[in-house]
């Protein structure tokens, strides 16, 4: 557990990147262009924890047609700033084969997470596999060929939390998008 002082430190130095409303607009941007595609396939949603959780609950509240919903866990942070070896803690317990699939996570930074997640998925013989993000990251060290089929919005090469995305594990509830300030402790 990170100190109290450390954590509020941490949110009051922070840059604010994208208020409420503009994180509002983005998921019924992204809920709309979803849908268009989505509709009439009875798709699996599959939320990828923790961060996707936000994201995901935002984005299916705005659907009007049925889907099942589940979630998978994979992490290469594991409560640093950093990434590292990808861990995975849970896989989706909904059979995939001949299914629709929806990934939601809440930023698409390097893509090794992602890109380990879709192989995994696609083993599993879905009709078809789809991707979205709240954010996706400016910068040239993505997996070579890997891009989301839904952003909601761009931020620069930072270090961001709020929206689902977390400071170390902390900050997530946030209803804005945060960088981390220049003096971060």
């Amino acid at each position: 557990m990170l100190d109290n002082h450390e954590l509020l430190a941490v949110q009051r130095g922070a840059v604010k990147i994208f208020e409420a409303a503009e994180v509002a607009a983005a998921y019924e941007r992204l809920a709309e262009c979803i849908a268009g595609r989505l509709e009439g396939t009875t798709p699996v949603v599959l939320c990828v924890m923790i961060g996707g959780l936000i994201p995901t609950a935002e984005l299916i509240q705005r659907f009007d047609f049925p889907l099942e919903l589940d979630y998978l866990h994979a992490t290469r942070y594991r409560g640093e700033t950093a990434g590292g070896d990808l861990v995975w803690k849970v896989s989706p317990s909904t059979d995939l084969a001949d299914r629709t699939v929806l990934v939601v996570d809440d930023i698409l930074d390097e893509g090794h997470t992602l890109a380990a997640i879709l192989q995994a998925l696609r083993a599993q013989q879905p009709r078809g596999l789809l991707t979205a993000a709240l954010l996706e990251k400016r910068h040239e060290r993505r997996v070579p060929g890997l891009k989301a089929d839904f952003v909601g919005l761009e931020v620069p090469d930072r270090y961001v939390f709020g929206c689902g995305m977390d400071y170390k594990g902390y900050w997530r509830q946030l209803d804005g998008i945060y960088a981390l300030g220049e003096q971060t402790p």
